[in-house]
C-alpha cells in the first residue's frame, strides 16, 4: 500500500529538460489543500525560486474531475475542496548544471526534492513515497540515492520512501548510466556514483576516500550518523561546489581533477582539490546536519533563515577539510602548510575584511556572499575563509592556555555528545559557555575580537608560537597590485576591469570595475601583455590609462603604488621545540 502521499516522478521526453511529476494525496485537506514549494535549499543560503521551473499544475479529484487552483504567493497554491484523492500533476524544467537544482537530459537524470516535490501542508509529518520511473529511452539508467527503498533494489528504478518531508528533501537523486563503486567504512557501506565522461582511477579515489571517511567517523567516535553513505560526482570541463545532505552529498568537478591511472603517489593539485572537496562535504555530515544552529532546527524554507554562525558551520569544516588529508597521511606536512598559506593568502587580499565582521558575513550571506557582484570583495569576507582561520587562532589558543589538553578537537567532540543528549541547537553563547569551561575566561575577549570586529587576525603570532614561520611577500608575478585592479580579457580587445579595490590608484583616478582598458601610456594593451606591460614601471611613476566605460571614451592618470604584501608562505621550525609543539597540533593528540 503506497503511503498517503505519494510521488510518481518520470519524463517523456528527457531532451526537453522537464520531469513529469504526479502527487497523489489520500486525505486532502476538506477546506482545501495547500501546497507549497521551498523557495531555497538548506545548506545554501539564498532564495532561489525554485518555483519558476514548475509549470502546468493542474488538480483532479478522484472522479477525474478538475479542480480550481488559486496562488496564495509565488511558491504556495491552495486547491478547492474534494472528497477523496487529490491527484495534482505538473512539470518541472530541470536545466540547471549544479549542486542546488535539478538537471535532466538524455544522457543524465539528476534533483534534488526542494525542486521537484510539493509539499502537502498540514501533512509534512506523515510518510511519503516516491515511485521513480526511468525516462522514456532511458531503460538502461540506474538510479544512486539514499533515500530507502520499498520494494526496490538499490539502484533501481521502483518505489523509495522517507518518513517525513524533510527527510523526503534531504537524498538527491542522480540517474544515468554512471560509473558505481562501493566500499565499507567501519562496518558502514559508503558508495561513489560519478557522471559524466571520464577516465579517472576511481579505485584510488574510493581508497583515499576510505581513509577520510575512516579519520572523521573515529573523530566523532563510531557508531556513524548513518546506515549508508554516497558520493554523488558530476564530473564536467570545468566546475567545482558541493551540497551536504544527511546521509550523502552531491559533487561537481573538473574531470580533470580525478585521479589518472598514471597519477604518481604525490596527489596533484587538482586532485586534492577534489579530496578537500569530498573531506568538508563528508564533515558536514556531524556539523551542519545534525549539529545545527539554533535558528536551522526547523527552518522556513520559504524565506531567508539568518544566524551568525555559519562562519562556525563552513569555517570549522573548512579548516578540517585539508586537515584530515593531512592526519590520514594523504599528504604531507610541508603539502598541508602550503594549502593553509594559500588560505591565509586568499583572506590577506581581501579588502571586504576590514569592512565586514566574521558575524555579520553569516548574517548576511543571503543578500551579499550568495550575490557577488564587483563590489563584493571590497564589501564582503568569506565566512569559510576567515572562518577557518578563526577556527586556527581557536584551536591554537586553546592548546596555547592548556597545553594541548584543551583544543578544537575537544570541542567539537563534546559538542557532538551534546547533540548525542538530546541537547541539539548551537548558539554563539553556547560555544562561548563551553570554551571558557575549557580554558577559563581568557578566550572570551579574542573571541569576540574576531567574530564581532574588523581587527586583523593573530594567526602569524599563534602559528610562530607552533612551529611555523609565516612571511608576507609582495606577489612578483602581479605587477597589476601598482593599480589595485583585477582584470578579465575583452572580446572586442583591451582587458575589462573586474574589480577595482577600495583605495586603491585606479579607484583614485576615477575608473570603476566594467571599464575596458585599451592602451597604457599609448600602447595598445591585452591580457596577454598587461603584466609586461605594468612591469615597466616603477611605484610612484604616473601612467596614462585609455578605456571605455559602456560606449563612452574617457582617459585616467594613475600614479601606481607598490605592490600590496599578501603573499604568505609557511615554513615549518626546524628547531626541536618547533617540531614537538606542530607535532602535537598537527597529530590531534595533547
Amino acid at each position: 500500500m503506497l503511503a498517503n502521499i505519494h510521488y510518481l516522478v518520470t519524463s517523456n521526453h528527457p531532451a526537453a529538460h522537464r520531469f513529469q511529476v504526479q502527487l497523489d494525496i489520500e486525505s486532502p485537506d476538506s477546506k482545501g489543500q495547500v501546497l507549497w514549494l521551498p523557495d531555497w535549499i538548506p545548506g545554501s543560503y539564498m532564495i532561489r525560486d525554485f518555483a519558476r521551473n514548475l509549470s502546468g499544475l493542474q488538480a483532479v479529484n478522484a472522479q477525474g474531475q478538475v479542480l480550481s487552483i488559486q496562488a496564495i504567493n509565488k511558491s504556495t497554491w491552495r486547491i478547492e475542496p474534494c472528497q477523496g484523492r487529490l491527484s495534482i500533476r505538473y512539470e518541472v524544467y530541470a536545466w540547471d548544471m549544479s549542486v542546488r537544482s535539478a538537471y535532466l537530459d538524455q544522457y543524465r537524470g539528476y534533483f534534488n526534492g526542494t525542486s521537484l516535490f510539493l509539499a502537502v501542508a498540514g501533512q509534512e509529518d506523515q510518510l511519503h513515497s516516491v515511485e521513480l520511473v526511468a525516462p522514456e529511452g532511458c531503460s538502461q539508467w540506474r538510479v544512486a540515492t539514499t533515500l530507502s527503498t520499498r520494494d526496490t533494489a538499490l539502484g533501481q528504478f521502483g518505489l523509495y520512501e522517507a518518513a517525513n518531508y524533510e527527510e523526503l528533501i534531504d537524498h538527491p537523486v542522480e540517474m544515468g548510466e554512471f560509473a558505481y563503486h562501493e566500499f565499507t567504512v567501519c562496518g558502514v557501506p559508503h558508495a561513489l556514483a560519478v557522471s559524466g565522461m571520464q577516465q579517472g582511477d576511481l579505485a584510488r579515489l574510493c581508497a583515499d576516500l576510505s581513509r577520510i571517511c575512516e579519520a572523521q567517523i573515529q573523530f566523532f567516535g563510531q557508531p556513524a550518523p548513518f546506515a549508508r553513505y554516497l558520493f554523488q560526482l558530476n564530473v564536467v570541463g570545468q566546475g567545482y561546489g558541493g551540497l551536504e545532505h544527511r546521509s550523502s552529498t552531491s559533487l561537481i568537478a573538473s574531470r580533470d581533477s580525478l585521479p589518472s591511472r598514471q597519477e604518481p603517489e604525490a596527489p596533484s593539485a587538482g586532485y586534492l582539490e577534489l579530496l578537500g572537496l569530498c573531506s568538508h562535504e563528508y564533515f558536514h555530515s556531524w556539523n551542519v546536519k545534525r549539529l545545527k544552529p539554533a535558528e536551522m532546527l526547523a527552518p522556513d524554507l520559504q524565506r531567508e533563515v539568518h544566524s551568525e554562525l555559519l562562519w562556525f558551520f563552513e569555517g570549522v569544516t573548512s579548516y578540517y577539510d585539508d586537515l584530515f588529508l593531512l592526519r590520514t597521511g594523504i599528504i604531507s606536512t610541508p603539502q598541508w602548510l602550503t594549502l593553509l598559506a594559500k588560505t591565509i593568502t586568499r583572506h590577506v587580499r581581501t579588502p571586504g575584511r576590514l569592512q565586514q565582521t566574521l558575524a555579520a558575513s553569516s548574517f548576511d550571506a543571503w543578500t551579499r556572499f550568495y550575490k557577488q557582484d564587483e563590489n563584493t570583495p571590497n564589501a564582503v569576507v568569506s565566512y569559510y575563509v576567515k572562518g577557518a582561520l578563526v577556527a586556527l587562532c581557536i584551536d591554537l589558543t586553546l592548546r596555547k592556555l592548556s597545553d594541548h589538553e584543551a583544543s578544537l578537537d575537544v570541542l567539537m567532540q563534546q559538542l557532538w555528545q551534546r547533540y548525542l543528549s538530546g541537547q541539539a541547537g548551537v548558539t554563539e553563547q553556547v560555544i562561548r559557555d563551553m570554551l571558557v569551561e575549557m580554558v577559563g575566561p581568557a578566550i572570551q575577549e579574542p573571541l569576540t575580537r574576531w567574530l564581532h570586529s574588523t581587527d586583523e587576525l593573530p594567526f602569524a603570532a599563534l602559528l610562530a608560537e607552533f612551529g611555523v614561520k609565516v612571511s608576507m611577500t609582495a606577489d612578483a608575478g602581479k605587477a597589476n597590485c601598482g593599480l589595485g585592479v583585477s582584470i578579465k580579457p575583452c572580446a572586442e580587445g583591451g582587458v575589462t576591469l573586474s574589480v577595482v579595490t577600495r583605495g586603491s590608484a585606479a579607484e583614485q583616478a576615477g575608473l570603476s570595475a566594467g571599464d575596458t582598458v585599451v592602451a597604457i601610456n599609448g600602447l595598445r594593451i591585452s591580457a596577454q601583455n598587461w603584466e609586461k606591460q605594468l612591469a615597466q614601471y616603477r611605484p610612484g611613476e604616473t601612467v596614462s590609462v585609455y578605456a571605455f566605460r559602456r560606449d563612452e571614451w574617457l582617459s585616467a592618470s594613475c600614479i601606481l603604488r607598490p605592490a600590496i604584501i599578501d603573499l604568505c608562505t609557511l615554513t615549518a621550525d626546524d628547531s626541536e621545540r618547533g617540531q614537538q609543539a606542530l607535532a602535537k597540533w598537527l597529530d590531534g593528540n595533547p
